[in-house]
């Protein structure tokens, strides 16, 4: 069991050792980070075959969040549900919180250091559990000052034992370098992928592995299109090389993410059984350096 998801290598987020291709669970909700929808989610026993089907092929490490609702369905508590009937090995749950949504689903901005306990709390009601795996602080934009009060504050929580091990979320490296002179860190989550490679340009994939920190992209396989679905596919790069393996592009895209390091991990998430088999699979693609080669931008496109 779990050869399909063990294809592509585990890595370690502190003691938890996790196959590199694992599931975000955004989508399940129909909503977006931003509010803008995908469509109505799916049905709730659908959305729990979906997590155990993902589970069986080996996926140990799910992406999720208590902001992660719609009016219809929570990403938390369908987790919930499939974890309670799942009798196989270990599944790490990584969360975020940061950001705070009310229950209409407006943002609520930034919560205060002092409000991040109840934002745990909440993650762990919902999730059904005594302590989190792994809490991301994730923070509101590249801008912010300093993580160093909040991440202080979620250091504390997981010395109360609420939290196993810390993360963080769309930052910059310099945040990281503060974040580890308060606690030790498992892994970044960063906007990252072939059209989105700001996290090269700022060193902080290379800082990640100097450090032994996971990283952790989101928004790998929808290109430009942000939480969206990923669209049509218009890279006739891509397209080639999918020919040349007999695979999709969203495969190609997530090969070439995960040849970045050994410490660079995929969420890529779905609400379509056939997707979650590809996305899983294509932690097996090797890409050439030819290949790789073909895939970087042309000179004049380089930042």
């Amino acid at each position: 069991m779990g050869a399909a998801a063990a294809a592509a290598g585990t890595w370690r987020l502190g003691d938890l050792e996790v196959n590199r291709i694992g599931y975000g669970a955004m989508r399940l909700t129909g909503n977006g980070m931003r509010g803008n929808s995908d469509g109505p989610p799916i049905d709730r026993s659908a959305a729990v075959a979906l997590l155990l089907s993902a589970f069986e092929q080996g996926v140990d490490h799910i992406d999720t969040a208590a902001f992660y609702f719609s009016p219809l369905r929570s990403a938390n508590e369908l987790i919930n549900r499939a974890l309670s009937s799942w009798r196989g090995g270990r599944v790490t749950v990584a969360t975020k919180v940061g950001p705070g949504r009310d229950a209409s689903g407006e943002w609520l901005g930034m919560a205060r250091p002092e409000e991040l306990r109840g934002q745990v709390e909440e993650n762990l009601r919902q999730l059904g559990r005594d302590h989190l795996d792994v809490v991301n602080l994730r923070l509101v934009n590249l801008g912010t000052a300093s993580p160093a009060e909040h991440f202080g504050a979620l250091a504390e929580l997981r010395r109360a034992g609420l939290i196993r091990h810390l993360g963080l979320s769309n930052i910059r490296p310099e945040h990281l370098t503060e974040a580890l002179a308060i606690a030790p860190v498992v892994c970044v989550q960063n906007s990252y992928g072939l059209d989105r490679r700001h996290a090269d340009d700022t060193g902080l994939i290379d800082l990640c592995g100097r450090h032994g920190i996971a990283f952790v992209p989101y928004f790998a396989v929808s290109g430009l299109r942000s939480e969206a679905a990923a669209g049509p596919e218009r890279d006739r790069r891509v397209h080639a090389v999918a020919r040349a393996h007999g695979a999709t592009p969203a495969q190609v895209r997530l090969a070439w993410t995960l040849h970045r390091g050994p410490h660079v991990l995929a969420i890529p998430g779905t609400t379509d059984p056939a997707h979650l088999a590809e996305n899983i699979a294509a932690g097996a693609l090797r890409l050439t350096s030819e290949e790789l080669a073909l895939l970087e931008p042309p000179a004049e496109e380089a930042r």
